[in-house]
C-alpha cells in the first residue's frame, strides 16, 4: 500500500513547465501537462504580501492586476514538488505545490464509503456509546456512520435537552427555526405539523419549505409509556440507486421537476422550492428532499402532471416498502441522529405517552466537522 501511494506522489510530481504569454503549461510525471491563465496563478499567491496566514484570507487586490501581468521566470524546487515562478508585478517569486496544481476540487467527486443501504444492511455498526463520545475514535466512529450511512444512533444518553445539546455543539451549533433552537414535543396538536400527532409518519424529510433545509437532526427519546411508535430511517439514496438502474424515465422526473413545500401556520408562511434529486453539476445527488405532508399544489402542462405523479407514486411506494425501512422503538436516553440531506425519516403510530427532545444542525456545520476530521476532502 505504502508503494503505491509513494507510485502516486511521483505521477503527481512537476516535470517540466512553459512560461508563455498569457499563461503557463505545466507538465506532470506520467500525466498530460495542465494549462494555467495567468490570472489565476498570479491571483493564487500565498506569501507575506499576499495572503494573510492568520486568518487565512487574500490579499492580493485581484481586480487591480495588470491584464498583461507575466510569468518572467519559473524554477521546478524540491525535486518537482514545487514551482517557483516571478511574476513581472511581484517583488518575490511565488511558489506552488504540486498538490494545490492537481487539486481536482471543482471535479467530480466519487462519493468515498459512502454506503447506499436497505434494512437489511443495518446491524450494529450504527450504534454509539454517549458516555465514550468525548473520545476522539467514538466520536470520529460518530462521524463516519453519518457519514457512510447517514444516520446514528447514541445509547445511554441522559434523557434531556443537556444530551442533545453537548452532542450539537461537537459537530456544529444548533439551528434556530419555526420550532425554536433546542426543544421538546409530545402528541399535543400545539403545532401545525403532523409530528405533534400520534398518528402514523410516512418517510419524509424535514423543511422542504425552507431554502436551505437542516443538514443534521437530532431526536432523543426522553419519556416512553407508550405502545408503537417506531422510528423509521429510509436511505433516499438507495431508493434513487433503484430508480435510476429499472425506472430511468422516474428517476429523471425527480431530477428536473421543481417541487414546492410549504408551511403555513404559527405565523408564518414558508416556501421552498427543489427537485426530489438535487443534482450537482456532475449529476450527482447532493440533496433527497420528499414531503408528501408538506409538499403545495403544483401547476404544470398536462403530460408532466402525469410523469410527476407516477414519478412520486413510485418513490413513495418504495420508502413505505419494509425493504427499504430500518425500525426501532427509541427508550429513553436513546438519541437518533441523521442526516436529513439524505436520510428520510418516520414514526409508526402509537398510544399512550411519548416525550421527545431535539434540534437541527445546518448541513455545512457537518460539512466543516467532517472536513476538520480528515472524514471527507
Amino acid at each position: 500500500m505504502l508503494t503505491n501511494w509513494r507510485s502516486n506522489i511521483k505521477k503527481n510530481m512537476i516535470k517540466n513547465f512553459k512560461l508563455k504569454k498569457n499563461n503557463v503549461e505545466i507538465f506532470f510525471a506520467n500525466r498530460k501537462s495542465k494549462i494555467y491563465p495567468n490570472i489565476w496563478l498570479r491571483d493564487h499567491i500565498k506569501n507575506t504580501e499576499n495572503w494573510d496566514f492568520r486568518t487565512n484570507q487574500r490579499k492580493t487586490f485581484t481586480a487591480n492586476l495588470s491584464p498583461d501581468l507575466k510569468a518572467v521566470k519559473g524554477k521546478i524546487l524540491e525535486n518537482g514538488k514545487l514551482l517557483s515562478i516571478t511574476w513581472s508585478d511581484s517583488s518575490s517569486p511565488a511558489k506552488y505545490s504540486h498538490k494545490f496544481l492537481l487539486n481536482d476540487s471543482e471535479k467530480k467527486q466519487t462519493k468515498k464509503n459512502i454506503k447506499p443501504w436497505t434494512a437489511r444492511n443495518i446491524k450494529n455498526q450504527i450504534y454509539i456509546d454517549y458516555n465514550k463520545i468525548d473520545e476522539n475514535k467514538n466520536f470520529l466512529n460518530l462521524l463516519e456512520s453519518l457519514h457512510i450511512y447517514g444516520f446514528a444512533v447514541i445509547k445511554n444518553c441522559k434523557p434531556n435537552l443537556k444530551s442533545v445539546n453537548k452532542i450539537a455543539n461537537k459537530i456544529g451549533y444548533v439551528r434556530n427555526s419555526i420550532f425554536g433552537s433546542l426543544w421538546t414535543f409530545e402528541s399535543d396538536n400545539k403545532k401545525a405539523d403532523s409530528a405533534y400527532s400520534q398518528e402514523e409518519l410516512r418517510p419524509h424529510t424535514d423543511s422542504t419549505y425552507s431554502n436551505d433545509a437542516p443538514g443534521l437532526q437530532l431526536l432523543l427519546c426522553c419519556k416512553y409509556n407508550a405502545k408503537g411508535g417506531a422510528s423509521i430511517m429510509v436511505d433516499g439514496l438507495s431508493i434513487a440507486r433503484e430508480l435510476k438502474k429499472n425506472h430511468q424515465k422516474l428517476f429523471k422526473t425527480l431530477t428536473e421537476i421543481k417541487v414546492k413545500g410549504k408551511y403555513l401556520g404559527d405565523g408564518v408562511d414558508l416556501q421552498a422550492k427543489r427537485p426530489v434529486f438535487r443534482l450537482n453539476n456532475h449529476k450527482e445527488i447532493v440533496q433527497v428532499s420528499f414531503n408528501n405532508y408538506d409538499r403545495a399544489p403544483i401547476n404544470l402542462p398536462y403530460k408532466s402532471t402525469l410523469e410527476f405523479y407516477n414519478a412520486i407514486k413510485k418513490f413513495d411506494q418504495l420508502a413505505n416498502s419494509k425493504k427499504y425501512q430500518w425500525r426501532r422503538i427509541l427508550r429513553p436516553g436513546e438519541l437518533l441522529i441523521f442526516n436529513n440531506w439524505r436520510v428520510m425519516h418516520g414514526r409508526g403510530s402509537f398510544s399512550g405517552k411519548r416525550k421527545m427532545a431535539g434540534c437541527y444542525i445546518n448541513k455545512e456545520d457537518f460539512d466543516s466537522c467532517c472536513r476538520m476530521n480528515s472524514i471527507i476532502n
